[in-house]
């Protein structure tokens, strides 16, 4: 197994406010109201948290499309081709209950604000889970969210079209409320300036071919990567705050797969909730998406309250 040399780390640390004082004077384009309508359920960010971490993480992101679209042109210099702009996609990675949701949206709002005005679409990787009828019929239905229940071939051509800058993209429609991809339904991307791809598994590499042939995996077409951070038992206790809150609030809608667990008794709910972690969340968590962490171009570690503590950038 490769060792990492003594005294070589392959990112640079930033505090809190050491990162936050490279927004270099960008002005704040959301407001409280923004927030606090682009958080999820029980994300604790605020308006001060969201200029101290994403606003930089914004202004760094134009210097990263601004590059890429360059190396675009480059190529298409070199091969005589005509130079259509190439849709910059970043990848939100990290485990559940981490805040990948939230991040996403903020982002998808801050950049899409820039004064070039960019088209910017956020799809999230549900979408491409296999319908439960098919999990039931491999045996998947408790392995969900494991690369294994995702159509990962799916989701590269997805992403291949997207960047080849096919005119409209298909992306299934995935229901919280009713566990499943609803049968029919799709949204259609088109041409985005910048895509932001939310999901557990998106920078996993996957398994290499022994005869060396070529093959294409959905991090190849990321060009700009963010993971996530925070302790497990943090994770965990996020996880069951989560499930509570919902416990009072979508899962009774009559028409929620999880409708009977808002009839349980708490202590029964709590027991379930648990067994979920254990069995399935932590399992899918260590053995997948954590391994992955060191793939990520930017790393956000996140402490106890939910917000973020340090950031991480990759050196070049």
């Amino acid at each position: 197994m490769a060792k990492r040399l003594p005294g070589l780390d392959p990112y640079r640390s930033f505090t809190k406010d050491q990162w936050s004082d490279l927004r270099n004077g960008q002005p704040m384009t959301l407001n409280a109201d923004d927030i606090d309508r682009l958080r999820a359920l029980t994300d604790p960010i605020s308006l001060a948290e969201a200029e101290e971490i994403y606003l930089p993480l914004s202004r760094l992101l134009a210097y990263y499309v601004e590059a890429i679209q360059g190396l675009h042109d480059v190529s298409s210099r070199f091969l005589n081709t005509p130079g259509d702009k190439v849709p910059f996609i970043i990848g939100v990675a990290g485990s559940v209950a981490v805040g990948k949701s939230t991040t996403s949206r903020i982002l998808r709002a801050l950049l899409s604000r820039w004064p070039s005005s960019p088209k910017v679409d956020l799809v999230t990787t549900d979408g491409f889970l296999y319908p439960n009828k098919v999990l039931e019929a491999r045996g998947l239905m408790q392995r969900k969210g494991f690369p294994e229940s995702y159509d990962r071939a799916r989701f590269v051509n997805f992403l291949g079209d997207i960047k080849s800058g096919k005119a409209k993209v298909s992306v299934p429609v995935y229901s919280h409320l009713v566990y499943d991809v609803v049968p029919g339904e799709e949204v259609i991307i088109e041409r985005p300036d910048i895509l932001i791809v939310e999901g557990l598994n998106i920078l996993q590499p996957g398994e290499l071919p022994r005869d060396g042939k070529p093959i294409l995996f959905a991090s190849d077409f990321i060009d700009f990567s963010i993971y996530i951070d925070a302790d497990v038992n943090d994770l965990r206790d996020w996880y069951l705050t989560r499930f509570f809150r919902l416990r009072e609030t979508a899962f009774r809608d009559p028409t929620s797969f999880f409708r009977k667990f808002s009839e349980m008794s708490e202590e029964e709910a709590g027991a379930f909730g648990r067994n979920v972690w254990e069995t399935i969340n932590l399992p899918n968590l260590l053995e997948n998406v954590l391994p992955t962490r060191g793939r990520a171009d930017l790393i956000l570690k996140k402490g106890k309250d939910h917000r973020v503590e340090e950031v991480k950038l990759k050196r070049l």
